[in-house]
């Protein structure tokens, strides 16, 4: 521990969240500690070599950024770009007894051939343009209000200011606007898998979890585009730390903090280390952690429900879908098994306590649009990365591996790299690099995995259920306070919540570690 010991603000846990916390408030003259439980700072947006004795640098468990506003970037100072990607996404398929496909990017003109080409028609593809128009429209409205004071209910419906729009999204379970605009199965599975990226649910939950899911992620950056992060997620967190602790914040790793006490106008926070005097502390964890944290009853379960594997391969495969280039293919979002109907029997099947018969999933290559983390001879040698996020994997499933014994983990990963062949020209297996040791170059997590490794609780990646981007009577748990304005309150007035777990969290964003900052700046002004 530092000598100090008393500071205006310490942040638990070094994710992105708790480093754009600490940026900011160093920045604004605030004395500043980070405490992190892991030896290094990221949580999950970082990067890894993660296969011995191969110089590839892998986003090891998030892989793209959409969310993460370039006014924080800007704000900060950050040296850190994203790359976008020509191809949106490929998903194959067989139609009429043949291997075909559906390519969206490269142009209109081309995306508009590759719909009437599996479908018959330009029916699809004119819905599938007015359907994107009006969530772009969408997104341009709402992505400025997540670094705002959370709105009412009412102030967003009146922003985004399409009533019709409003129903279906906010009101309405998701599957009944895909099936009232879409007629494809294909086409309509693609458009649901947005809404089920780590959230186990069919398109009709009566509870709209998929819907905020879908929301998010759509309307990132006001585009709702998914950018490569340039370098590796890790340059970002490594970008936020430099940032932080150039702004006068001191960040301590190795540290698991234990305790968090308060008398409502200041608090300590205890570690293994020792104990710290604190104006306020930001809890960059999730809410079971800060419930454990302030000796309190957890929420509710919280449940992960995905795959994630990483992959080194020495060559992409190639494909059965003879038309499409398989560097075009992977350097979008590939999508596999992901058809409304398989979609739908893959999370009953879950649901029921069986692995799906054909596990969904979508795979991408980050070394197609961004090259640099792989060393010089990899890249020479025609060397790639791919990422593999299975969908409809709920911890459930997993409860029975353990960190050193996981056959469910390894059966799913078995029958999902095999749902995968059926679509190439040549086994994956074929392709894939091996390390030091002779090992093939394959790296699984599943939700429990995430759990151990990161506190994820269940494996969920959001900490806890997406909340639609609006005040409810949860977010004020401490009355009509600064911190409740911004979505960051919790039941302890010198405590906020800034990890992904708060409203607006989820994903690489940056979102609730900015609001949590701007909360306590703003009190301070108020106390002023």
């Amino acid at each position: 521990m530092p000598e100090r010991t008393s500071y205006d603000a310490v942040i638990v846990g070094g994710g992105h969240n708790g480093l754009v916390a600490a940026a900011y408030l160093a920045r604004a003259g605030r004395s500043v500690l980070v405490l992190e439980r892991l030896d290094h700072t990221g949580g999950a947006a970082v990067s890894t070599r993660a296969f011995a004795g191969t110089d590839a640098r892998l986003s090891r468990y998030s892989y793209l950024v959409s969310l993460l506003p370039p006014k924080i970037v800007q704000d900060l100072g950050l040296r850190f770009a994203v790359r976008k990607r020509t191809v949106s996404s490929y998903t194959p398929a067989v139609r009429d007894g043949r291997p075909t496909g559906l390519l969206v990017g490269g142009g209109d003109a081309r995306t508009r051939t590759a719909f009437a080409e599996l479908t018959g028609s330009d029916r699809e593809f004119t819905a599938w343009q007015d359907f994107y128009g009006r969530t772009r429209r969408l997104a341009e409205r709402v992505f400025p209000t997540l670094t705002e004071p959370l709105p009412s209910r009412d102030a967003l419906r009146a922003r985004i200011d399409d009533d019709a729009l409003w129903h279906a999204l906010f009101e309405r379970p998701l599957g009944e606007l895909v099936e009232e605009t879409f007629t494809d199965d294909l086409v309509r599975g693609v458009v649901l898998t947005d809404a089920l990226i780590g959230t186990f649910a069919t398109a009709h939950d009566p509870s709209l979890r998929q819907n905020r899911c879908f929301l998010y992620h759509v309307i990132g950056g006001g585009t709702g585009d998914w950018d490569v992060p340039i370098g590796g997620m890790g340059a970002l967190t490594d970008a936020l730390a430099d940032a932080a602790r150039g702004a006068g914040a001191e960040i301590v790793t190795g540290c698991e903090v234990t305790g968090i006490a308060t008398d409502g106008r200041t608090a300590e926070v205890t570690c293994d280390r020792g104990t710290v005097g604190a104006r306020r502390v930001l809890v960059n964890a999730a809410p079971r952690e800060l419930a454990r944290l302030l000796g309190e009853e957890p929420p509710p379960p919280a449940e992960g429900a995905q795959l994630k594997v990483n992959m080194l391969l020495t060559r992409l495969p190639r494909l059965r879908d003879t038309r499409v280039d398989p560097r075009e293919a992977f350097s979008g979002t590939f999508h596999i098994a992901e058809g409304y109907r398989q979609l739908e029997d893959a999370y009953q099947q879950a649901a029921s306590g069986a692995l799906p018969a054909a596990p969904p999933s979508e795979i991408y290559c980050h070394s197609l649009t961004d090259p640099s983390i792989l060393g010089a001879d990899l890249v020479r040698q025609g060397y790639q990365t791919l990422t593999l996020f299975g969908l409809h994997a709920p911890a459930r499933l997993f409860t029975a591996d353990t960190a050193e014994k996981a056959p469910t983990r390894d059966r799913l990963l078995a029958a999902t790299l095999a749902e995968l062949d059926t679509h190439l020209a040549e086994p994956l297996a074929d392709c894939l690099a091996h390390d030091a040791d002779g090992r093939p170059c394959t790296e699984a997590r599943s939700p429990l995995d995430l759990d151990r490794e990161l506190g994820l609780p269940g494996g969920n990646i959001f900490h806890r259920d997406l909340a639609f981007p609006y005040a409810e009577p949860a977010d004020d748990p401490a009355g009509d306070t600064v911190a409740a304005r911004w979505g960051v309150a919790t039941s302890r007035p010198t405590v906020l919540l800034c990890g992904a777990g708060a409203p607006r969290g989820g994903g690489v964003s940056g979102i609730p570690g900015h609001n949590a900052a701007m909360a306590v700046l703003e009190e301070g002004r108020v106390a002023h």
